[in-house]
């Protein structure tokens, strides 16, 4: 039995705890923040429970698998609800459109819209759902350390219909031409951290989860299923350490033989890194050991950071989905003021989410729990003027589309933005959901998960494979638990 650190208890460290825990392993997560879970810890006041993060669940079968592989169901840890409409998109001039979860109503929608488009929809949808269950089923789970590993014949075979070489947008736009259905099929590489027409069309197999699969709700939030995931890992030994930062990876010849923690050295057999790649890199690695210069994370192409409100109303809306997504302006505009022109967007989308809608565990009977997210370029200044210029800005909009004055029953109101990025999570400029998903930082392209000059030590998160996402960082757990499971044994 070796004992393991895994540093930080997001998505990813949670996961590869589990792994490296149920293969009888002595397991020690270190979390610098007083409760588990990263970015998808919970903000609870008196009356209101708050994700502060991820709030899409999509991708069941991602969570399933991950509880499966311990023996367990999802049900054992948490509800699911599947939300009908899937969400709501506001258009200009308050033209509102429900996402419905049925996908024969989907079709029937699309046809309505743009005739012709039902048939279109379906064979996009065909072919999104061959990347779908070839990626979920084998390129996901590749470590991206050799170009062999795609050396499969079924996915040379099927590599045309893959479409990583080809734009999303051109993709999007050869079966669509509808403003507001583009939009629609646009809208789910925005998670990706890219321009649809830098993302590869490979990415199409995100529209079959958002729109084919359905989009679901945890009851009490993402905190249940941060909650559950702790729990399996906990019921397989591993042991949790909060409010315990890491000072520096202690190493000797090519291994790492502990941490510091607080002052106190902390020894181990081997690590995994599930905080910000970065930080690890120039913080925590002498500069010799670092995989990357600090020009290289220079050039990369980060995903958006986020102003991120979260608001408790005094008061019911009755205008409102779960989801909505506030697309009322130039979308193409925003895109350009977070990717290429960095800057406070002049004419900002957002998106806002009711979970109390859906819930009555997240606000008191008569109350409304509000998560305001408007996406935003990393690295940008970021001051309490600015956070409250552009709350009015959703507020007055968010108003306008559910015809209600609520401002004046706010009772509750806490902002996130660029800083707290940083001093929370040690994000790399503030970036919200990691390494944006573009051809050239795809599979062996991203940073890698195996620590190039240190035998025992590797990496997992968002910003290694497989890429963003909750899913992506369950998995991305499992790979690296493997590699160093491997690593042990040799």
């Amino acid at each position: 039995m070796s004992k393991i650190i895994v540093i930080g208890s997001g998505f990813s460290g949670l996961s590869t705890a589990a792994y490296l825990a149920a293969a009888g392993h002595d397991v020690h997560v270190y979390e610098k923040n007083e409760s588990a879970g990263g970015r998808a810890r919970q903000l609870k006041t008196q009356d209101y429970v708050f994700d502060m993060g991820p709030s899409w669940y999509w991708m069941p079968d991602v969570f399933e698998k991950f509880f499966a592989d311990f023996g367990y169901q999802v049900s054992d840890f948490y509800k699911l609800k599947l939300l009908d409409p899937s969400f709501d998109v506001v258009f200009p001039h308050g033209e509102t459109m429900s996402v419905p979860e049925k996908y024969s109503d989907l079709i029937r929608m699309f046809e309505s819209i743009e005739p012709g488009s039902g048939d279109k929809l379906q064979k996009f949808m065909d072919e999104a759902q061959f990347k779908y269950e070839t990626g979920m089923n084998s390129l996901v789970y590749k470590p991206g350390l050799s170009l062999m590993e795609f050396a499969d014949l079924d996915l040379i075979k099927g590599a045309l219909k893959l479409q990583v070489f080809s734009s999303f947008r051109k993709h999007v736009r050869s079966h669509f031409t509808n403003p507001k259905l583009i939009s629609l099929m646009e809208f789910p590489v925005l998670f990706l951290g890219a321009m649809p027409q830098d993302t590869p069309a490979l990415y199409s197999l995100m529209n079959y989860a958002g729109l084919k699969l359905g989009t679901w709700y945890p009851e009490g939030g993402f905190g249940e299923v941060i909650k559950g995931m702790m729990e399996v890992a906990k019921r397989n030994g591993a042991k949790f350490h909060f409010n315990a930062a890491v000072e520096k990876i202690l190493v000797e010849g090519n291994k790492t033989t502990g941490i510091l923690v607080n002052g106190e050295k902390i020894d181990c057999d081997a690590l995994i890194a599930s905080a910000d790649y970065h930080h690890v890199e120039s913080k925590l690695l002498p500069e010799s050991y670092r995989n990357y210069k600090e020009s290289y994370w220079d050039k990369k192409i980060f995903a958006p950071s986020s102003l991120i409100f979260y608001v408790g109303l005094k008061t019911k809306i009755k205008y409102l989905q779960h989801h909505t997504l506030f697309f009322d302006e130039d979308l193409e505009l925003h895109s350009v003021e977070i990717y290429k022109d960095p800057k406070w967007p002049a004419k900002p989308l957002f998106y806002v989410c009711c979970p109390s809608q859906s819930d009555d565990s997240v606000a008191p009977e008569g109350h409304e729990n509000l998560f305001f997210l408007m996406p935003l370029a990393p690295g940008l200044e970021d001051t309490e003027e600015l956070r409250e210029k552009y709350f009015k800005v959703m507020m007055e909009r968010l108003e306008k589309h559910i015809h209600q004055d609520i401002s004046e029953h706010i009772d509750y109101k806490k902002s996130f933005c660029v800083k707290d990025f940083v001093s929370d999570y040690n994000s790399f400029k503030g970036n919200a959901y990691g390494l944006a998903n573009t051809l050239l930082q795809t599979a062996i392209l991203k940073p890698s998960i195996r620590n190039k000059k240190i035998k025992n030590m590797f990496y997992t998160g968002q910003l290694t494979v497989p890429g963003p996402g909750v899913p992506p960082s369950i998995i991305s757990g499992k790979v690296a638990a493997g590699l160093l499971l491997k690593e042990l044994k040799s």
